[in-house]
C-alpha cells in the first residue's frame, strides 16, 4: 500500500492491510524456523563449518546473540528433529508448529503454549495442546498462559516432590571413562578447596570469546568443556610432568598418507604415551605418523579409537613426524626418525609476528595456539614463515571446515577473506587486538 493510498483508507482498510503483512511476516518466520531444524538435524558443521544453528542464523539475519538463540530454541519446540544417530526427537508442540505456518500465531503466543506443554506430562501434551490452540483462537496469549497454568495445576495439583535427600560428603575423586562411540566421559568430586581451585582455572579459560565471526554463542557446559581441553594443551606444555619411558606425554595418530593428503577417511587414536613437545594439532598432544601403507581409510589414534582424516589433517599442521612403510600386514618395514615440523625458532618468530591467535577478533594468547599451515604440508606446503599463520584450536577447526581463508598480505601479516555468505566481497580481515611490539619500526 503506497503513502496516497494509505491517506484515502479508513481504519478498517489499514488494519486489515496491518494483519494481512502479520499473516505474511509470521507464517516467513515459521518457515525460517523449520529450515534450521532441518539444517540441524543435517548438521550445522558438516554443511556450513558453524559450530551452533544459533551462530549460523546470528550470522545470516545480523541479529543480536539472544535473538538467534531464541528463533533456534523455538524451531527445535516446534519442529521434530533427528540427533546426529538419526534417532527421531518428537517436537514438543508440533500441532502448534503447524498452525504456524499459516501465520495465525504470533512469537508470544508460541512461546506461551510452548512453555505449558513442557510442564505437561507426554502422555496428556496433544489433549493440552488441542485445548491452548482452541482458546487461542479467540483470546490472547496472557489468557491462554492462565489456561496453561490451570491445565499443568490439574495434571499435577501437588507439584514436584522436594529433594530431601543428603548432599553426598565432596571426596578427592575422579573417574575417566571411553565408550564404544569414542565420547569420554569424565565424574568426579572434589574437596572444596581442589573444586575452588578449579574453578578459577576453568572461568579464566571460559569467557566469551568476540570475534568477527559474531558473538560467541556456546552454552556454559561447551565453553568449560572447551576451557577443560585448553587446560589439558596448557598442562602438557609444562616442563615439569613426571616422564614415562624417558618421554613426556603424548598420543598416536597413525593415518596413511594418502588420506591425510584428501582429508577423506578415518584416523585412529591411541593410547597416551611420554614425548617431549608431542602435538596432534597442538604443541604438546603428540607424534604424528605419516604412513603410506596402512588400512584403506583409517587413521590410528593409539589403539583406542578413531578420528577422521579431516580432523587428523588439521592435528597434522603441526606436529611431530615420523614416517613409517608398512606390510600388508600393518607390520613396520621401515620406520623414519621422528622431526618438528614446526622448530623452536621458527615458533618464536610466529608468536613474535602474530602475538596470539591471529583471526579477526580473537583475543586468545601465544600459548594457547597452535602453527597452521596455509598450504598444508601434505600439499608440498613449505614449513618458513611465510606459509605459518599462529591460531587458536577454535578457529584452526573453523578454518579447516568453514570458507574462511586466511594468505600472507604483501606486507607480510596474516590476513583472512570470510566466506561469500556472510560477505559476498570477501573484503579481508585482520586481528588488530594484538598489540605489536613496542620497538617494531
Amino acid at each position: 500500500m503506497d503513502s496516497e493510498t494509505a491517506w484515502k483508507a479508513d481504519a478498517a482498510a489499514l488494519a486489515d492491510c496491518i494483519s494481512a503483512l502479520l499473516t505474511v511476516v509470521r507464517s516467513a518466520e515459521a518457515e525460517i524456523g523449520s529450515l534450521l531444524a532441518e539444517i540441524e538435524s543435517r548438521g550445522v558443521m558438516e554443511l556450513f563449518g558453524y559450530r551452533s544453528v544459533a551462530r549460523l542464523f546470528e550470522h545470516l539475519a545480523d541479529v543480536p546473540k539472544s535473538a538467534a538463540e531464541t528463533v533456534v530454541k523455538r524451531a527445535r519446540a516446534l519442529t521434530p528433529g533427528r540427533n546426529l544417530g538419526g534417532t527421531p526427537i518428537p517436537a514438543v508442540a508440533p500441532a502448534t508448529g503447524l498452525v504456524a505456518l499459516d501465520g495465525r500465531l504470533s512469537n508470544p503466543m508460541i512461546d506461551t503454549i510452548v512453555g505449558a506443554l513442557i510442564q505437561v506430562p507426554p502422555e496428556h501434551r496433544d489433549d493440552a495442546e488441542r485445548d491452548l490452540l482452541t482458546f487461542a483462537e479467540d483470546a490472547g496469549y496472557k489468557q491462554v498462559a492462565a489456561l496453561g497454568a490451570r491445565i499443568v495445576a490439574h495434571l499435577d495439583p501437588d507439584g514436584a516432590e522436594p529433594d530431601e535427600a543428603e548432599p553426598a560428603t565432596p571426596s578427592r575423586e575422579l573417574s575417566l571413562r571411553r565408550k564404544r562411540t569414542g565420547i569420554w566421559e569424565l565424574n568426579g568430586r572434589f574437596d572444596d578447596e581442589t573444586g575452588t581451585r578449579a574453578n578459577a582455572l576453568l572461568d579464566s579459560l571460559a569467557q566469551r570469546r568476540t570475534t568477527d565471526e559474531g558473538p560467541d554463542l556456546r552454552s556454559p557446559q561447551e565453553r568449560y568443556g572447551d576451557a577443560f581441553s585448553d587446560t589439558i594443551d596448557l598442562a602438557l606444555n609444562t616442563p615439569d610432568l613426571p616422564m614415562q619411558a624417558g618421554e613426556r606425554a603424548h598420543v598416536m595418530i597413525a593415518v596413511s598418507l594418502a588420506d591425510l593428503k584428501s582429508g577423506i577417511g578415518q584416523a585412529t587414536l591411541g593410547d597416551t604415551d611420554t614425548t617431549p613437545n608431542a602435538g596432534i594439532g597442538r604443541d604438546t598432544l603428540g607424534d604424528f605418523g605419516s604412513l603410506p601403507k596402512a588400512s584403506a581409510g583409517r587413521a590410528t589414534l593409539g589403539d583406542l579409537g578413531t578420528m577422521s582424516a579431516a580432523e587428523a589433517r588439521i592435528h597434522a599442521c603441526d606436529c611431530k613426524l615420523i614416517p613409517a612403510v608398512l606390510g600388508t600386514k600393518s607390520e613396520p618395514l621401515d620406520l623414519g626418525h621422528q622431526h618438528r615440523l614446526i622448530s623452536t625458532p621458527l615458533r618464536r618468530a610466529l608468536y613474535l609476528r602474530d602475538r596470539g591467535c591471529a583471526f579477526p577478533g580473537c583475543h586468545r594468547p601465544p600459548r594457547h595456539c597452535q602453527g597452521h599451515h596455509i598450504r598444508h604440508w601434505a600439499d608440498g606446503g613449505p614449513t618458513n614463515l611465510g606459509n605459518l599463520v599462529l591460531m587458536c584450536a577454535h578457529h584452526h577447526r573453523l578454518l579447516h571446515r568453514s570458507g574462511w581463508q586466511v594468505r600472507i598480505a604483501a606486507d607480510g601479516l596474516p590476513e583472512f577473506l570470510p566466506p561469500a555468505f556472510l560477505d559476498r566481497r570477501r573484503k579481508p580481515r585482520r586481528n588488530n587486538l594484538h598489540q605489536p611490539l613496542p620497538f617494531a619500526a
